[in-house]
């Protein structure tokens, strides 16, 4: 999924950069006396035997000419592209003006239009003139293979996923059936208005809120757990769970203040349940509270860090 393909990647950036730029400096020496367009090529071609995640390879001079074909695992993208001017894409001229190895942001690739992030790295002579720019072409639904190398390690995050969304379809009937059931009591008795009973209009209210917190627990497993969205950040999550527990509260605020009513009217002697269960909100109210002020400071420290 595109969007986890992304969230991935930000998630990993720094990884993936150290662990490509490790790569790259193993097999295309950054300085070399009397460097050639053979030894780079040597280097390429020796990082193409080592990875299966890349797409294509290319190397260009100075100004950002193409002097080499591409090269490619994929028959379909080899190309000969010599002569190519790329200095006008950021593997090039970001290369060149921080003078070290960088990892592009994902963009669509003119070779498949898919999005891609490039690693591309400067190499220099002896007297630390630019020579050549070595680049690399990755697939963004190739991250996952550089952030989890096993196959049992990508097995079971697709695992993990099957299994939050089989929960959140369930959860999700649960939540519609909730509904369905406090909708259909709420029209029964809105349609003899003078027959209303209060104890099954606070039914009809419990099943309603239940159903909310349930659908925002649902959208909040699928987001972050299947779509991969939003995970490191607080304020998102700061609303989300904001939103679920104030659910939970209302729920049991009102069952409260039912059992009051039911209570007064025909045994005051079980009041006390009712007192059990608003302490009990209250301590919810003050553990809300807390939550909230603890996420937001956290939030305003990353801020301020960064």
């Amino acid at each position: 999924m595109l969007s986890n393909d992304i969230s991935l990647f930000k998630e990993s950036r720094v990884e993936i950069r150290a662990y490509l730029v490790y790569l790259m400096q193993k097999n295309i020496p950054c300085t070399l006396p009397s460097i050639n367009l053979d030894t780079v090529l040597a280097g390429v071609k020796s990082l193409r035997r080592e990875v299966d995640f890349v797409e294509a390879f290319y190397i260009l001079d100075a100004q950002g000419n193409q002097v080499s074909d591409t090269i490619s695992p994929i028959a379909a993208f080899r190309k000969k592209d010599k002569g190519t001017n790329r200095s006008h894409r950021a593997y090039y001229y970001k290369a060149v003006r921080e003078k070290k190895a960088i990892l592009t942001d994902p963009y669509p690739s003119l070779l498949t239009n898919r999005l891609t992030i490039s690693m591309s790295m400067p190499v220099y002579n002896e007297h630390k003139q630019l020579q050549y720019i070595a680049v690399m072409d990755i697939p963004l639904v190739n991250i996952e293979k550089i952030v989890y190398p096993d196959r049992a390690g990508r097995t079971f995050i697709k695992f993990n996923k099957i299994t939050y969304s089989i929960f959140s379809v369930a959860l999700l009937g649960i939540a519609f059936l909730l509904l369905f059931k406090g909708m259909s009591t709420l029209i029964e008795y809105g349609l003899h208005p003078t027959d209303i009973d209060l104890k099954h209009i606070f039914e009809s209210t419990i099943l309603l809120t239940l159903s909310l917190a349930i659908f925002d627990l649902v959208k909040t497993i699928f987001e972050e757990e299947v779509l991969g969205k939003h995970k490191k950040d607080t304020d998102m999550r700061n609303k989300t769970m904001a939103k679920f527990i104030g659910s939970i509260i209302i729920a049991l605020a009102i069952e409260a203040l039912m059992l009051v009513f039911k209570s007064a009217l025909t045994d005051p002697s079980q009041l006390m349940y009712a007192t059990y269960i608003i302490g009990g909100v209250t301590v919810l109210i003050l553990a809300l509270a807390y939550y909230i002020k603890n996420t937001s400071e956290k939030q305003l420290n990353e801020r301020s860090d960064s």
